[in-house]
């Protein structure tokens, strides 16, 4: 079982961005442009470009978000070198957790990807709204 973590922290200086989008999986990919249009030049860009199509795929599949009329959001924080994206959707009964999924299974690899390209990840929330964020450092160990 995976446990909640608190917000990550983050400096009262960062750069922060946040916009919501359509509970549609046409949206992932703008999602992507979003975040790819503010970290422009960043070294860490197709990690944390992968990280969120990840997260937002996994909202739209498993939590309320990709139910008719659901919505979710994407926030972009940057400073020093680190940048951090959390996805917040609508919520699920079940909670965000890192599986194994077999040689020949299609999906199940979102979050331990999200897992093994971050220096750290979690989630906070509930079964009506749940934000699920990672961290990525310039140099890795030195996240905080």
């Amino acid at each position: 079982m995976s446990r909640p973590i608190p917000l990550l922290p983050i400096p009262a200086a960062a750069q922060r961005w946040r916009r919501a989008f359509p509970g549609e999986l046409v949206q992932a990919r703008a999602a992507r442009r979003f975040t790819a249009m503010l970290l422009d030049g960043c070294p860490l860009l197709d990690e944390v470009l992968l990280a969120v199509d990840e997260l937002v795929v996994n909202a739209l599949r498993h939590t309320k978000s990709g139910q008719s009329g659901g919505t979710f959001t994407v926030e972009i924080a940057r400073w020093d070198g680190s940048v951090a994206v959390a996805v917040t959707d609508e919520g699920a009964p079940s909670e965000p957790a890192v599986t194994d999924a077999g040689d020949d299974a299609e999906s199940g690899r979102g979050l331990r990807t999200v897992s093994l390209l971050a220096a750290g990840w979690g989630w906070f929330g509930n079964d009506r709204s749940r934000t699920v964020a990672a961290l990525f450092a310039a140099t890795f160990g030195e996240a905080a």
